[in-house]
């Protein structure tokens, strides 16, 4: 070892301070616990899955009728051994913290494992269902932004599409609840987009993000059919309701409701579980909504007062033209 990193007697005293903080912190580590579920193979199983929903656009790409039954026969097995694995380490995982003492030490077999197979099986069956409802945001897509040349640039493109795409799979696996892996399939694809759709939201058919980046949709939210929303665009939660012992009451509604065929635009902040967007009204930019919304009516901040400064004028030119600051309101 080179010597500048032989710590010599520093060694056991470094050792030991740094074990002490994870003694003195639970909450920031992972000891004597058997299950969690791990980001490398979370990451991996998004990537198949999208080789599955969109075959030809990602992963493999020399795709053709013939060989395409193949490559599916060959792609299956891995998206079920991964989603296997990180469901059955998500189950147990929430069996250990609710019943301490249950595991202990890495098992070879797991307790989760019939309710694993049995939820894993259940999301292989819905991948059809789900490349329907993708195939509908593709399109609406496709038919919301002139700048799209077709639908293989938005497929290959369009972050949006992408974060939709993942929070549709993680989507269902949340409604199985399961704990842990949905919202780590929506903070990669968060991470990659800068879209954040917690997997909790319900989204419907022919759902539009155009351009993407700061769109926050949470976890209660409901989004009809036919939504076309902007960046920076929120839908949020306007207050947190707490019991009688002042602690969040988790699950309560608390984000708005967008109905059919409603259109938010750019900045647009949204909030309020009792918040509802009626059907097909229009919410300008940068509009700040904590009420509900008329079916049809459009919604829009009265635009600021904007003064210029002429530069065109200098000195004596500006006392002579009558426009001593030489700025005028637009």
């Amino acid at each position: 070892m080179d010597q500048k990193f032989n710590l010599g007697d520093r060694l056991p005293q470094l050792v030991d301070k740094i074990v002490n903080s994870y003694n003195a912190d639970a909450r920031m580590r992972h000891t004597d616990r058997a299950f969690l579920p791990s980001p490398a193979e979370v990451r991996e199983l998004i990537q198949r899955l999208l080789e599955l929903l969109f075959p030809g656009f990602h992963g493999r790409q020399d795709l053709s009728s013939f060989n395409v039954p193949f490559h599916v026969g060959e792609l299956l097995p891995r998206v079920a051994h991964l989603a296997y694995r990180q469901v059955d380490k998500c189950l147990c995982y929430k069996r250990e913290i609710e019943q301490p003492g249950s595991a202990s030490g890495w098992q070879a077999d797991s307790p989760c494992d019939k309710e694993a197979w049995k939820v894993t099986n259940w999301f292989l069956d819905r991948l059809v269902d789900i490349r329907s409802m993708l195939s509908g945001d593709v399109q609406a897509a496709y038919d919301g932004d002139p700048a799209a040349i077709n639908c293989d640039e938005v497929i290959l493109a369009y972050p949006g599409l992408l974060a939709i795409a993942v929070h549709r799979c993680a989507h269902e696996l949340y409604d199985k609840d399961v704990p842990i892996l949905p919202r780590m399939m929506s903070e990669w694809a968060h991470r990659e987009t800068g879209v954040d759709i917690h997997p909790g939201a319900n989204i419907g058919r022919n759902f539009f993000i155009d351009h993407g980046t700061g769109v926050v949709i949470g976890e209660t939210t409901d989004i009809g059919d036919n939504v076309k929303m902007y960046q920076g665009v929120t839908l949020g939660a306007l207050s947190f309701p707490k019991d009688e012992r002042g602690r969040l009451i988790r699950g309560a509604k608390r984000h708005p409701t967008v109905e059919d065929d409603v259109t938010i635009y750019a900045n647009a902040i949204i909030l309020g579980g009792e918040t509802v967007l009626r059907k097909g009204c229009v919410i300008g930019g940068s509009v700040f909504l904590t009420s509900s919304v008329p079916a049809g009516a459009t919604v829009a901040i009265t635009p600021p007062a904007l003064r210029m400064k002429d530069r065109s004028l200098r000195g004596p030119q500006k006392e002579a033209a009558g426009k001593p600051n030489a700025d005028f309101q637009i």
